[in-house]
Protein backbone atom coordinates (compact mmCIF):
# COMPACT_ATOMS: atom_id res chain seq x y z
CA UNK A 1 0.00 0.00 0.00
CA UNK A 2 1.30 3.16 -1.09
CA UNK A 3 -0.28 7.05 0.14
CA UNK A 4 -2.26 7.15 -3.07
CA UNK A 5 -4.00 3.83 -2.45
CA UNK A 6 -4.48 5.05 1.15
CA UNK A 7 -5.95 8.50 -0.12
CA UNK A 8 -8.29 7.33 -2.98
CA UNK A 9 -9.44 4.73 -0.25
CA UNK A 10 -9.94 6.95 2.42
CA UNK A 11 -11.96 9.72 0.13
CA UNK A 12 -14.06 7.47 -0.94
CA UNK A 13 -15.03 7.08 2.29
CA UNK A 14 -18.41 8.70 4.22
CA UNK A 15 -16.79 11.50 6.73
CA UNK A 16 -18.28 9.98 9.34
CA UNK A 17 -16.20 6.73 8.74
CA UNK A 18 -12.87 8.51 7.59
CA UNK A 19 -11.25 8.90 11.28
CA UNK A 20 -11.62 5.68 12.50
CA UNK A 21 -10.39 3.92 8.76
CA UNK A 22 -7.15 6.49 8.35
CA UNK A 23 -5.76 5.50 12.02
CA UNK A 24 -6.40 2.02 11.63
CA UNK A 25 -3.96 1.99 7.91
CA UNK A 26 -1.91 4.52 9.88
CA UNK A 27 -1.39 1.69 12.11
CA UNK A 28 -1.08 -0.92 9.50
CA UNK A 29 1.91 0.91 8.05
CA UNK A 30 3.48 1.21 10.91
CA UNK A 31 3.44 -2.10 11.90
CA UNK A 32 4.67 -2.74 8.98
CA UNK A 33 7.41 -1.11 8.90
CA UNK A 34 6.77 1.94 7.09
CA UNK A 35 6.72 4.88 9.82
CA UNK A 36 7.18 7.46 6.96
CA UNK A 37 3.82 5.91 5.41
CA UNK A 38 1.93 6.17 8.67
CA UNK A 39 2.58 9.81 9.26
CA UNK A 40 1.65 10.92 6.01
CA UNK A 41 -1.75 9.26 6.58
CA UNK A 42 -2.24 10.61 9.83
CA UNK A 43 -1.98 13.50 8.45
CA UNK A 44 -4.63 13.00 5.71
CA UNK A 45 -7.67 15.48 6.96
CA UNK A 46 -11.32 14.56 6.38
CA UNK A 47 -13.47 16.23 4.38
CA UNK A 48 -16.19 18.59 4.40
CA UNK A 49 -19.77 17.07 3.78
CA UNK A 50 -19.87 19.25 0.28
CA UNK A 51 -15.77 18.00 -0.65
CA UNK A 52 -17.33 14.47 0.28
CA UNK A 53 -20.30 14.81 -2.10
CA UNK A 54 -18.31 16.26 -5.10
CA UNK A 55 -15.72 13.44 -4.58
CA UNK A 56 -18.50 10.98 -4.50
CA UNK A 57 -19.36 12.50 -8.00
CA UNK A 58 -16.28 11.90 -8.95
CA UNK A 59 -16.49 7.60 -8.42
CA UNK A 60 -20.44 7.57 -9.68
CA UNK A 61 -20.90 10.15 -11.57
CA UNK A 62 -17.46 10.39 -13.46
CA UNK A 63 -19.06 10.78 -17.48
CA UNK A 64 -21.27 13.50 -16.40
CA UNK A 65 -18.27 15.26 -14.14
CA UNK A 66 -16.25 14.96 -17.35
CA UNK A 67 -18.42 16.43 -19.75
CA UNK A 68 -18.82 19.42 -17.04
CA UNK A 69 -15.19 19.51 -17.14
CA UNK A 70 -14.78 19.49 -20.78
CA UNK A 71 -17.10 22.31 -20.64
CA UNK A 72 -14.94 24.45 -18.73
CA UNK A 73 -12.05 23.50 -21.54
CA UNK A 74 -13.60 24.62 -23.89
CA UNK A 75 -14.90 27.76 -22.17
CA UNK A 76 -11.30 28.89 -21.06
CA UNK A 77 -9.72 27.87 -24.85
CA UNK A 78 -12.29 30.21 -26.32
CA UNK A 79 -11.59 33.07 -24.00
CA UNK A 80 -7.88 32.50 -24.90
CA UNK A 81 -8.77 33.05 -28.18
CA UNK A 82 -11.60 35.68 -28.29
CA UNK A 83 -13.86 33.60 -30.11
CA UNK A 84 -17.06 35.27 -28.97
CA UNK A 85 -19.44 32.99 -31.04
CA UNK A 86 -18.38 30.09 -28.79
CA UNK A 87 -17.81 32.21 -25.76
CA UNK A 88 -21.70 33.61 -25.50
CA UNK A 89 -22.85 30.32 -26.27
CA UNK A 90 -20.41 28.05 -23.57
CA UNK A 91 -21.16 31.14 -21.22
CA UNK A 92 -24.84 29.66 -21.18
CA UNK A 93 -24.40 26.35 -21.09
CA UNK A 94 -22.36 26.90 -18.30
CA UNK A 95 -24.55 27.66 -15.77
CA UNK A 96 -27.29 25.04 -16.43
CA UNK A 97 -24.37 22.70 -16.68
CA UNK A 98 -22.96 23.33 -13.00
CA UNK A 99 -26.97 23.09 -11.72
CA UNK A 100 -27.62 19.81 -13.18
CA UNK A 101 -24.21 18.25 -11.69
CA UNK A 102 -25.13 20.01 -8.40
CA UNK A 103 -28.34 18.81 -8.18
CA UNK A 104 -26.73 15.09 -8.85
CA UNK A 105 -24.84 15.32 -6.73
CA UNK A 106 -27.29 16.29 -3.73
CA UNK A 107 -29.19 13.58 -5.05
CA UNK A 108 -26.44 11.08 -4.39
CA UNK A 109 -25.55 12.27 -0.92
CA UNK A 110 -29.63 12.23 -0.58
CA UNK A 111 -29.56 8.70 -1.67
CA UNK A 112 -26.75 7.23 0.96
CA UNK A 113 -28.85 8.79 3.96
CA UNK A 114 -26.57 12.08 4.48
CA UNK A 115 -29.16 14.78 3.00
CA UNK A 116 -27.27 18.20 2.26
CA UNK A 117 -28.07 21.64 4.15
CA UNK A 118 -28.40 24.59 2.26
CA UNK A 119 -24.48 25.74 3.04
CA UNK A 120 -23.23 22.53 1.49
CA UNK A 121 -25.46 22.84 -1.57
CA UNK A 122 -23.78 26.24 -2.28
CA UNK A 123 -20.14 24.77 -1.76
CA UNK A 124 -20.73 22.27 -3.95
CA UNK A 125 -22.18 24.69 -6.56
CA UNK A 126 -19.16 26.97 -5.88
CA UNK A 127 -16.26 24.06 -6.03
CA UNK A 128 -18.22 22.74 -9.28
CA UNK A 129 -18.01 26.67 -10.75
CA UNK A 130 -14.17 27.17 -9.82
CA UNK A 131 -13.51 23.45 -11.59
CA UNK A 132 -14.80 25.08 -14.69
CA UNK A 133 -13.26 28.09 -14.90
CA UNK A 134 -9.60 26.75 -13.53
CA UNK A 135 -7.70 24.52 -14.91
CA UNK A 136 -6.46 23.63 -11.29
CA UNK A 137 -9.36 23.34 -9.56
CA UNK A 138 -10.70 21.08 -12.42
CA UNK A 139 -7.69 19.04 -11.87
CA UNK A 140 -8.44 19.01 -7.87
CA UNK A 141 -12.35 17.89 -8.39
CA UNK A 142 -11.07 14.94 -10.89
CA UNK A 143 -8.73 13.19 -8.56
CA UNK A 144 -11.65 12.93 -6.34
CA UNK A 145 -9.76 13.99 -2.74
CA UNK A 146 -11.33 17.13 -2.15
CA UNK A 147 -11.26 18.03 1.95
CA UNK A 148 -13.26 21.42 1.54
CA UNK A 149 -15.06 23.07 -0.88
CA UNK A 150 -13.22 25.01 -3.67
CA UNK A 151 -13.84 28.78 -5.03
CA UNK A 152 -12.53 31.07 -7.79
CA UNK A 153 -11.47 34.81 -7.27
CA UNK A 154 -9.87 35.46 -10.51
CA UNK A 155 -11.53 36.86 -13.67
CA UNK A 156 -14.37 34.97 -15.28
CA UNK A 157 -14.50 34.19 -19.09
CA UNK A 158 -17.45 36.79 -20.62
CA UNK A 159 -18.64 36.75 -23.74
CA UNK A 160 -16.30 39.52 -25.73
CA UNK A 161 -17.99 42.74 -26.54
CA UNK A 162 -17.20 43.78 -30.46
CA UNK A 163 -16.66 47.14 -31.67
CA UNK A 164 -18.46 48.59 -34.70
CA UNK A 165 -17.47 47.91 -37.91
CA UNK A 166 -17.10 51.11 -39.43
CA UNK A 167 -17.29 54.66 -37.95
CA UNK A 168 -20.92 55.83 -38.75
CA UNK A 169 -21.34 59.38 -39.73
CA UNK A 170 -23.17 61.78 -37.21
CA UNK A 171 -26.50 62.58 -38.04
CA UNK A 172 -27.38 66.07 -38.85
CA UNK A 173 -29.30 67.72 -36.80
CA UNK A 174 -31.86 69.71 -37.22
CA UNK A 175 -32.66 72.84 -37.41
CA UNK A 176 -34.40 74.54 -34.28
CA UNK A 177 -37.46 76.60 -35.09
CA UNK A 178 -38.75 79.34 -32.80
CA UNK A 179 -40.95 76.92 -31.09
CA UNK A 180 -38.63 74.28 -30.53
CA UNK A 181 -36.48 76.63 -28.65
CA UNK A 182 -39.12 77.82 -26.88
CA UNK A 183 -39.87 74.27 -25.63
CA UNK A 184 -36.19 73.62 -24.81
CA UNK A 185 -36.31 76.46 -22.65
CA UNK A 186 -39.94 75.92 -21.14
CA UNK A 187 -39.96 72.07 -20.89
CA UNK A 188 -38.59 70.31 -17.71
CA UNK A 189 -37.85 66.64 -17.95
CA UNK A 190 -39.73 64.26 -15.85
CA UNK A 191 -38.54 63.70 -12.57
CA UNK A 192 -38.00 60.13 -11.21
CA UNK A 193 -40.36 58.30 -9.17
CA UNK A 194 -38.86 59.63 -5.69
CA UNK A 195 -39.47 55.76 -4.04
CA UNK A 196 -37.45 54.35 -6.71
CA UNK A 197 -33.49 55.14 -5.56
CA UNK A 198 -34.80 54.10 -1.76
CA UNK A 199 -36.79 51.01 -2.97
CA UNK A 200 -33.36 50.21 -5.17
CA UNK A 201 -31.25 50.50 -2.14
CA UNK A 202 -33.28 48.28 -0.32
CA UNK A 203 -33.41 45.28 -2.79
CA UNK A 204 -29.21 46.14 -2.17
CA UNK A 205 -29.19 45.98 1.31
CA UNK A 206 -31.23 43.33 1.18
CA UNK A 207 -29.41 41.15 -0.81
CA UNK A 208 -26.00 42.06 0.63
CA UNK A 209 -27.31 41.03 3.89
CA UNK A 210 -28.62 37.36 2.36
CA UNK A 211 -24.82 37.02 0.77
CA UNK A 212 -23.62 38.16 4.00
CA UNK A 213 -25.61 35.38 6.32
CA UNK A 214 -25.22 32.79 3.67
CA UNK A 215 -21.23 33.43 4.20
CA UNK A 216 -21.75 33.59 7.96
CA UNK A 217 -23.31 30.00 7.42
CA UNK A 218 -20.62 29.05 5.81
CA UNK A 219 -18.07 29.84 8.57
CA UNK A 220 -20.52 28.18 10.70
CA UNK A 221 -20.41 24.71 8.72
CA UNK A 222 -16.54 25.35 8.41
CA UNK A 223 -16.03 26.37 11.72
CA UNK A 224 -18.20 23.22 13.13
CA UNK A 225 -15.86 21.27 10.84
CA UNK A 226 -13.11 21.97 11.92
CA UNK A 227 -13.70 21.85 15.49
CA UNK A 228 -14.96 18.25 14.75
CA UNK A 229 -11.67 17.40 13.36
CA UNK A 230 -9.81 18.84 15.24
CA UNK A 231 -11.94 16.84 18.49
CA UNK A 232 -11.38 13.78 16.35
CA UNK A 233 -8.05 14.51 15.74
CA UNK A 234 -7.09 14.95 19.80
CA UNK A 235 -9.46 11.39 20.12
CA UNK A 236 -7.27 9.40 17.73
CA UNK A 237 -3.95 11.12 19.22
CA UNK A 238 -5.53 10.20 22.88
CA UNK A 239 -5.84 6.77 21.88
CA UNK A 240 -2.41 6.77 20.22
CA UNK A 241 -1.30 7.71 23.68
CA UNK A 242 -2.69 5.73 26.02
CA UNK A 243 -1.22 2.85 23.49
CA UNK A 244 1.81 4.20 23.71
CA UNK A 245 2.30 4.49 27.55
CA UNK A 246 0.43 0.93 27.68
CA UNK A 247 3.60 -0.25 25.58
CA UNK A 248 6.02 1.90 27.49
CA UNK A 249 4.60 0.28 30.52
CA UNK A 250 5.22 -3.34 29.39
CA UNK A 251 8.44 -2.74 27.90
CA UNK A 252 9.42 -0.95 31.49
CA UNK A 253 8.04 -4.51 33.27
CA UNK A 254 9.86 -6.66 30.58
CA UNK A 255 13.10 -4.45 31.23
CA UNK A 256 12.75 -4.95 35.47
CA UNK A 257 11.71 -8.57 34.73
CA UNK A 258 14.87 -8.99 32.58
CA UNK A 259 17.10 -6.78 35.25
CA UNK A 260 16.23 -9.04 37.78
CA UNK A 261 16.90 -12.14 36.02
CA UNK A 262 20.03 -10.61 35.07
CA UNK A 263 21.08 -9.47 38.42
CA UNK A 264 20.31 -13.34 39.49
CA UNK A 265 22.21 -14.51 36.78
CA UNK A 266 25.36 -12.59 37.91
CA UNK A 267 25.15 -13.76 41.18
CA UNK A 268 25.27 -17.47 40.47
CA UNK A 269 28.16 -16.10 38.08
CA UNK A 270 29.67 -15.32 40.89
CA UNK A 271 29.35 -18.00 43.05
CA UNK A 272 30.43 -20.45 39.83
CA UNK A 273 33.73 -18.11 39.75
CA UNK A 274 34.12 -18.53 43.28
CA UNK A 275 33.70 -22.16 43.26
CA UNK A 276 36.18 -22.02 40.16
CA UNK A 277 38.77 -20.05 41.95
CA UNK A 278 38.63 -22.65 45.20
CA UNK A 279 39.05 -25.76 42.83
CA UNK A 280 42.28 -24.00 41.04
CA UNK A 281 43.18 -23.88 44.36
CA UNK A 282 42.64 -27.42 45.90
CA UNK A 283 43.52 -28.77 42.53
CA UNK A 284 46.58 -27.22 42.71
CA UNK A 285 47.67 -28.04 46.12
CA UNK A 286 46.48 -32.10 45.69
CA UNK A 287 48.67 -32.17 42.27
CA UNK A 288 51.64 -31.24 44.50
CA UNK A 289 50.79 -33.58 46.88
CA UNK A 290 50.64 -36.03 44.83
CA UNK A 291 53.85 -36.00 43.39
CA UNK A 292 55.27 -35.56 46.24
CA UNK A 293 54.01 -38.88 47.53
CA UNK A 294 55.01 -40.48 44.04
CA UNK A 295 58.94 -39.14 45.02
CA UNK A 296 58.33 -40.66 48.51
CA UNK A 297 57.24 -43.81 47.43
CA UNK A 298 60.00 -44.00 44.49
CA UNK A 299 62.57 -43.77 47.17
CA UNK A 300 61.08 -46.00 49.56
CA UNK A 301 61.24 -48.50 46.89
CA UNK A 302 64.91 -48.05 45.95
CA UNK A 303 65.75 -47.97 49.90
CA UNK A 304 63.86 -52.20 49.74
CA UNK A 305 65.81 -52.88 46.85
CA UNK A 306 69.14 -51.87 48.01
CA UNK A 307 68.32 -53.75 51.54
CA UNK A 308 67.54 -57.16 49.60
CA UNK A 309 70.73 -57.34 47.72
CA UNK A 310 72.72 -57.08 50.86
Amino acid sequence: MDLDEAADRLYGLPPDEFTAARDTLAKQAREAGDARLSTEIRALRRPTVAAWAVNQACRRRRGELDELLDLGRRLREAWRSQNAEALSELSRERSAAVARVARAVREDAASSGRPLGASAATEIERTLDAAVVDEDAAERVRRGRLVHGLTYSGFTPAPVVRGPASRREKPEKPEKTEKTEKTEKTEKPERPARGKPAQDEAERRRAARDRAIAELERAVEEAEWTAAEAEEGHAAWAAELAEAAGERDRRAAKVDELSERLSRARDKLAGAEHRLSVARREEGGSRRAAEKARREAARAAERRDAAARE
